[in-house]
């Protein structure tokens, strides 16, 4: 075995990815559950996609519980930080995503720092370093030297501003220690891709609506976007890498808008009901004000917030999926699942 990795969030829809990627390239995957009722189905669902389950243990474990995680982190090697709120409906109040973040990624932190872990893999995203810019300069090409502004609640929401405290707050602990972890963030765009099962993440939702006849016209968005299975990909190269100690890097394919994205789908499934029209931003705007799952891509509007990811290529040699493969893999996905009639 190469090593034992401790994976919290193993259930969602990166965390499940990874473990498989873990398994397959011969680590030992220790999955954190919020609840083990969930155990027997998520390990069912993971050996579809790989035969090293026996090496897959399950432990139970919540981001506020600061002393769970010092008993689940002796004998690790490697902590792979994915677990982080994420609610499909925006909270009426952000501390409910700040608070578990941030303290999240303390409490895993320390653990690791007192168990002599050799490195933390924290799951940022790219909402970290993209959002709170001034009006008129929100689009333009982003890498790791940027960060969000959380004090421009204009331009950021409170997924956005957790995500960027939780990771400063990383940082801001890396700092301080004085143990020999090693810290590397990585930053996904919209993650598509495969879906596993029919419980999956908020981000498939994007194709999702595209394929169900739900949407008649496509708001004018667009993505920074990623394949799930290359982001797997760069979790694990950062956490094997002596180059990737203390480094941020950015975990995107390409940037298309949502209207690329439905006419890739038309191609690629003619005979569904997929939209070809964009929707004008203030009708949209108008929208949101009936659908409050719209209101956070608000500011996203117009805009074209692209990520130059030489930076993981380069030091990690990493090569992601196409930003088309990772969207076709997740329709074709969706449809196998039958979570679209």
């Amino acid at each position: 075995m190469k090593g034992k990795v401790l994976l919290t969030g193993i259930s969602g829809f990166i965390g499940s990815h990874t473990a498989i990627h873990l398994l397959e390239n011969g680590y030992e995957v220790t999955g954190t559950l919020r609840s083990l009722d969930r155990a027997d189905a998520v390990k069912t669902m993971l050996a579809r996609h790989t035969q090293h389950v026996d090496k897959l243990r399950f432990a139970q474990a919540e981001l506020t519980d600061e002393t769970v995680w010092h008993d689940l982190m002796q004998g690790m090697d490697y902590v792979q930080h994915i677990a982080s709120p994420n609610p499909r409906e925006v909270p009426q109040h952000e501390d409910e995503l700040i608070v578990p973040a941030k303290n999240g990624v303390l409490h895993v932190l320390r653990a690791a720092a007192a168990n002599g872990v050799k490195r933390v893999v924290l799951t940022s995203s790219t909402g970290a370093l993209m959002y709170g810019r001034p009006k008129g300069r929100e689009s333009g090409l982003y890498d790791e030297t940027t960060w969000t502004d959380v004090t421009n609640r204009v331009d950021t929401t409170a997924y956005f501003r957790s995500k960027t405290l939780a990771e400063k707050a990383a940082w801001d602990f890396m700092a301080a220690d004085t143990s020999e972890l090693e810290l590397t963030a990585v930053l996904p765009g919209l993650v598509l891709g495969p879906v596993l099962e029919e419980d999956f993440g908020n981000s498939a939702n994007a194709v999702l609506k595209l394929l169900d006849g739900s949407m008649p016209a496509v708001p004018d968005l667009g993505f920074a976007l990623v394949d799930v299975r290359s982001i797997a990909d760069l979790l694990r190269r950062a956490m094997e890498q002596p180059a990737a100690a203390g480094q941020r890097f950015v975990g995107t394919a390409g940037f298309l808008t949502y209207a690329q994205i439905a006419a890739l789908l038309r191609t690629r499934f003619p005979g569904r009901n997929i939209p070809r029209r964009v929707l004008p931003n203030l009708l949209t705007r108008l929208l949101s004000w009936f659908d409050p799952a719209i209101r956070p891509v608000l500011l996203d509007l117009g805009q074209q917030r692209k990520c130059d990811n030489r930076k993981a290529k380069e030091l990690l040699h990493w090569q992601p999926l196409t930003q088309e493969e990772a969207v076709i893999a997740c329709a074709q996905s969706i449809l196998d699942l039958g979570l679209v009639k």
